[in-house]
């Protein structure tokens, strides 16, 4: 089949080589959103997707809109039969799901229908699921509610950070699609309506919503830095600034700190929460580069009984 592939991240990369290298389909052209200002300087970068498509010389359309009418002109002169997506970061409209007589076909990291939306992987290790997964599925215009044609399962480990999920589930999810466009193209596959029950929702995390709230047992702690690493990265603050947490974990035979007090020792940072303490054990400062907690701890001197949170 003649493909259009629309991504932006690293993590749409993946399913884009699989594509490009599959004896049956030919990815005429990719979709991205447009160049971005990044780093200390803002100096516009294009995405990973239109990084790699470059490299492979495929054309690369970067519509401000995905509804701007010199895009669906160019789309339609393509005439792609299917339009596979992984993390494109726009809503299509009707206008132009229509174009491909095969329609959009994303790859979606959960087991629809469960977490629906930008976030699933980090609501996932939020939530304490031992077992996510990714789903491929024709896009309609409701929110990720089309008909199934895949999906595969991924178990999510203790120590799973969403980054680390994400990327298993982004290789994997890879021949998924790729798999996809395969049974699309024979014939032999045929996607199936989304059950009504399950459904659970999964919007972006603002990093007001990683604030860690230290009232909150210990294993809600260590799912909510898990699940917002990397991004937004989970933190709290410490004399009034911003402190990140990259690593937390649980320590179940401490309970003698309050909800947000800090211990700290030559080489261990602990602190209180609604059950048992957490140690840190990779924080970042403002304005710093990420470190070990117990160095931290050494250079800020913390004060006995000294809290987080406030």
């Amino acid at each position: 089949m003649k493909l259009v592939f629309a991504g932006t991240p690293e993590v749409a990369v993946p399913a884009l080589d699989a594509l490009i290298a599959s004896d049956r389909h030919e990815v005429a052209a990719v979709v991205t959103r447009p160049d971005a200002p990044a780093g200390r300087g803002r100096r516009l970068v294009a995405s990973p997707v239109a990084e790699r498509a470059e490299e492979a010389g495929i054309e690369v359309l970067k519509p401000a809109r995905p509804r701007d009418e010199d895009f669906l002109a160019r789309l339609r002169e393509i005439a792609p039969d299917c339009c596979p997506v992984v993390a494109y970061g726009a809503l299509l409209p009707k206008i132009a799901l229509d174009v491909p007589a095969r329609g959009w076909v994303n790859l979606h990291f959960s087991l629809l229908p469960a977490w629906r939306g930008a976030a699933p992987v980090q609501q996932a290790v939020m939530a304490g699921d031992e077992v996510t997964g990714a789903s491929t599925f024709l896009i309609e215009e409701g929110l990720d509610s089309g008909p199934v044609y895949g999906v595969l399962t991924e178990e999510v480990r203790p120590t799973d950070t969403s980054g680390d999920l994400l990327t298993r589930l982004a290789f994997a999810g890879a021949g998924l699609l790729a798999a996809t466009m395969d049974g699309i193209e024979d014939g032999t596959l045929h996607a199936v309506p989304q059950p009504v029950d399950g459904v659970t929702l999964a919007p972006k995390i603002a990093v007001e919503d990683a604030e860690v709230q230290w009232s909150a047992p210990a294993l809600r702690v260590d799912r909510v830095v898990r699940g917002c690493t990397p991004a937004p990265g989970a933190w709290t603050l410490f004399r009034g600034e911003r402190l990140k947490l990259i690593q937390a974990v649980p320590v179940l035979d401490r309970a003698d700190l309050a909800p947000g007090e800090l211990s700290a020792s030559k080489n261990h940072v602990y602190v209180g929460t609604g059950s048992h303490a957490v140690e840190l054990l990779w924080v970042q400062p403002q304005g710093k580069k990420p470190m070990r907690a117990a160095d931290w701890a050494r250079g800020v001197r913390i004060v006995p009984g000294e809290l987080v949170g406030i």
